[in-house]
């Protein structure tokens, strides 16, 4: 007989627990960078741009020089000169003069416009015509519109993205400062169960859960370590756990989490460590464990692909990021629901959803089957006291990573 707890008293337990663990600091060099979560702030010294730069192909010009022209009265301006890309330009502008400048070079001294070319003329005699005015501070970038020195460009905890690592770029940041990544063993336990890449006999099925869960670590900044399927013996799942133990920073196993005969990860846990809590008011998922070992968390998620899943994602994920210092990310979207669903199981429910015409289609699952999450968007919880949700209902949906 399980003893659950709600989710709610679960990630209490494991905040009160394992909320002070933090993995060490580490420098890597930027291309190893993506993903990983800033162990510190990071902060300009320098001017970012370092220059006054055109956004436009054109003229640099004093703005009060052409206000008020037009098609039929043109500001005739004097040509003094070129910016070339790549090059300081040694002019200042002086009243009624102009300079032709492309896009991303620098400006002259007291050019404080851009007119793009296609509203002046060149005459060839030295005299450009502007036929639209242009007011300060058009076309152009200020030195240090993006970044000043001393500014906080990017703070810590902070999960760097391709843009974030442009951002260090431009500051001139070969090496950065980020958080290790927590290593986590993965271990599937089943008779039944066969690798991805092996022939399948009567009564066996190839085991979801370990790929599964080791893209899940890793899209949560996390290494996963696999250490295989090992069969419904308790001594061998004895002997994988306290090998896993010494390789990683967190445990996830699937499989022989219930109450049945050869469910024997609740005893390996007690024997190895504590076991805290056996049950989960959640659907699916309700055979969850969580336990700890050597001070580290152990989390027996149900031998079900969608339930393990759900789990990981509601309780081992979240546990993951803090790992890094980093805060937990979620996309969520509210949508009419399409149909009526409903729910009357004194669980909380996890409903898988596709995002289709403005709506959110629930999609009719059973735990073991993953094909079903693979075509969700993302999915709906639906409170353990609630018996349903009528359609049209407004619903939160919570977005997958793709």
């Amino acid at each position: 007989m399980l003893h659950v707890s709600s989710i709610a008293e679960v990630n209490d337990l494991i905040s009160e627990r394992f909320g002070e663990l933090r993995s060490a600091a580490e420098n890597v060099p930027l291309s190893q960078a993506l993903g990983r979560a800033l162990a510190a702030d990071v902060s300009a010294n320098e001017f970012v741009p370092n220059f006054n730069r055109s956004t436009v192909d054109g003229y640099a010009v004093i703005a009060v020089d052409v206000f008020g022209c037009s098609e039929s009265i043109p500001a005739l301006l004097d040509l003094v000169g070129e910016s070339c890309m790549g090059q300081p330009i040694d002019i200042q502008l002086q009243k009624g003069q102009c300079v032709y400048v492309p896009t991303g070079a620098e400006l002259p001294a007291n050019a404080d416009a851009m007119v793009m070319l296609e509203n002046a003329d060149d005459f060839h005699d030295g005299t450009i015509a502007i036929y639209k005015p242009a007011a300060p501070g058009a076309n152009l970038i200020y030195r240090g519109d993006d970044v000043k020195p001393g500014q906080t460009v990017l703070s810590a905890g902070l999960r760097l993205t391709a843009a974030d690592i442009g951002a260090l770029a431009a500051l001139g940041i070969t090496q950065v400062e980020v958080m290790r990544s927590p290593r986590v063993a993965i271990i599937s336990t089943g008779d039944e169960l066969v690798a991805a890449g092996q022939p399948l006999q009567a009564g066996q099925i190839r085991d979801v859960n370990a790929p599964m869960l080791a893209a899940a670590v890793s899209a949560a900044g996390g290494q996963a370590q696999v250490f295989g399927i090992i069969k419904d013996d308790q001594a061998s799942i004895q002997t994988a756990v306290s090998a896993a133990m010494e390789a990683c920073d967190m445990l996830l196993i699937s499989g022989g989490t219930s109450v049945g005969v050869k469910d024997a990860i609740p005893a390996v846990i007690s024997e190895l460590g504590e076991l805290l809590v056996h049950g989960v008011a959640a659907k699916p998922g309700k055979p969850t464990i969580l336990g700890e070992i050597r001070g580290k968390p152990v989390f027996g998620l149900p031998g079900n692909p969608v339930a393990a899943y759900f789990m990981f994602l509601t309780f081992a994920r979240p546990l993951l990021l803090s790992m890094q210092g980093a805060q937990v990310e979620a996309r969520v979207v509210s949508a009419p629901l399409a149909r009526a669903v409903s729910s009357n199981h004194g669980r909380e429910e996890f409903v898988p959803v596709r995002l289709s015409d403005g709506r959110a289609h629930p999609i009719a699952s059973k735990s073991g089957l993953i094909t079903t999450l693979a075509g969700a968007d993302g999915f709906m919880r639906i409170a353990r006291d609630c018996e349903g949700l009528s359609r049209d209902e407004l619903v939160e949906v919570t977005l997958f990573e793709r």
